[in-house]
C-alpha cells in the first residue's frame, strides 16, 4: 500500500526531516509486510490491537531491543493519529498501548583531557583527508551540533564576518552559533584543500568525500570512532558523545543551562537537562575541595 499522503504531511505540514520521514515510512512498510504476510491483511487501516500485538513479540523473537520496538510503533501510532484526522478510520488500535519498559542509557562523555589530546597532541595530516577530519571533530565539539547536521552544511552557512554559523536543526528550525578561532583557522585551512580536488559534484556542501560528493553519515561516525579509539577506552566513541561532552563540558566550567539549550538546538529544557548529571558531579567536587567546612 502506498503512505504517499501520509509522508507528504510530514514533510510539509509537520516540517519533519527527510531523514525522519524516511524512518517512518521504513517501520510502516515493514508492518504492512507482516500484516500481509501473516494474516493476509492488504491494507493496514483494517489492522487491530491484537494482530500490533503479534508484531511486537516477532519483533522482540527477532532480538530487537526494546527502545527500537518503541520507535518502531511510534511511527504507527503517528500513522493512525492521521488517518483519524483525515477521517479513514474511527479508532486507532493503539489507543490504550502501553510503550515496553526501556532502561536509562548513560551516555557517558569524553573528558576534556581526551578531547584535548585528540585534537592537540594528534598529528592529523596536512592533506584533504587530514585537514577536514579536524574540521569535523572541532566542528562538533565546538558547536554541538548534531551529525544530520554536520552532514547537510552548506558553505552558505558560515558567516565569517560575524564568525557564525547557521544550522538547520529538527523541524527545519534555524539556530545561529558563534564559531571559535580555532575553528575559523582550520576552516581556511580545509577550503584550500577542498579547492584542489580534480572533481567536485555537491559543490554547496561543506563537507566532502575524496571524490567530491557529499560525505555521509557513516563515514563521518568511522571518523570520531577512529581518532578517538586512539585517545579513549570508552565503549562509545561517536558524534553523539562529542555532542555530549560539548554540553557538559560548558555546563562544567558555569554556563547557563538554558544558553547551552539554544545552542544545542532542543525544543525544551527537559530534554538538556539530561547533560547536567555530569556538571553536578563536577560541582559536588568543587563544593568538597573549596567549602572551609569539609575538612571537618
Amino acid at each position: 500500500m502506498s503512505f504517499n499522503s501520509f509522508t507528504d504531511y510530514l514533510l510539509l505540514e509537520k516540517n519533519y526531516s527527510a531523514l525522519t520521514v524516511n524512518a517512518y515510512k521504513k517501520d510502516l512498510e515493514s508492518f504492512s509486510k507482516f500484516a500481509n504476510a501473516e494474516y493476509r491483511v492488504e491494507s493496514i487501516t483494517q489492522i487491530n490491537y491484537a494482530q500490533i500485538r503479534s508484531w511486537i513479540v516477532s519483533l522482540v523473537e527477532n532480538g530487537l531491543s526494546n527502545r527500537s520496538i518503541n520507535r518502531k510503533i511510534s511511527s504507527l501510532n503517528t500513522y493512525y493519529k492521521f488517518l483519524l484526522k483525515t477521517k479513514t478510520i474511527e479508532v486507532n488500535p493503539l489507543v490504550k498501548h502501553k510503550a515496553l519498559k526501556t532502561s536509562k542509557k548513560i551516555q557517558i562523555p569524553f573528558s576534556e583531557a581526551e578531547v584535548a589530546n585528540v585534537l592537540d597532541d594528534f598529528n592529523f595530516e596536512n592533506d584533504f583527508e587530514g585537514i577536514r577530519n579536524k574540521l569535523i571533530i572541532e566542528l562538533f565539539y565546538s558547536t554541538g551540533i548534531r551529525r544530520i547536521e554536520l552532514v547537510e552544511l552548506k558553505l552558505l552557512n558560515f558567516n565569517l564576518e560575524n564568525s557564525t554559523l547557521k544550522v538547520l536543526g529538527k523541524c527545519n528550525k534555524e539556530r545561529i552559533i558563534p564559531l571559535l578561532n580555532s575553528v575559523l583557522n582550520t576552516f581556511h585551512l580545509y577550503i584550500k584543500e577542498r579547492n584542489k580536488l580534480e572533481t567536485i559534484l555537491d559543490d554547496d556542501y561543506l563537507f566532502l568525500t575524496q571524490k567530491g560528493v557529499k560525505i555521509y553519515e557513516t563515514l563521518v561516525y568511522r571518523i570520531i570512532n577512529d581518532y578517538f579509539s586512539e585517545a579513549s577506552t570508552k565503549v562509545k566513541k561517536s558524534p553523539h558523545i562529542l555532542r555530549h561532552s560539548f554540553a557538559t563540558h560548558l555546563l562544567n566550567q558555569g554556563a547557563d543551562l538554558n544558553a547551552v539549550k539554544e545552542l544545542l538546538g532542543h525544543s525544551s529544557l527537559a530534554a538538556t537537562q539530561v547533560y547536567t548529571h555530569n556538571s553536578i558531579a563536577e560541582l559536588k567536587k568543587v563544593h568538597i575541595n573549596a567549602h572551609p567546612r569539609s575538612k571537618k
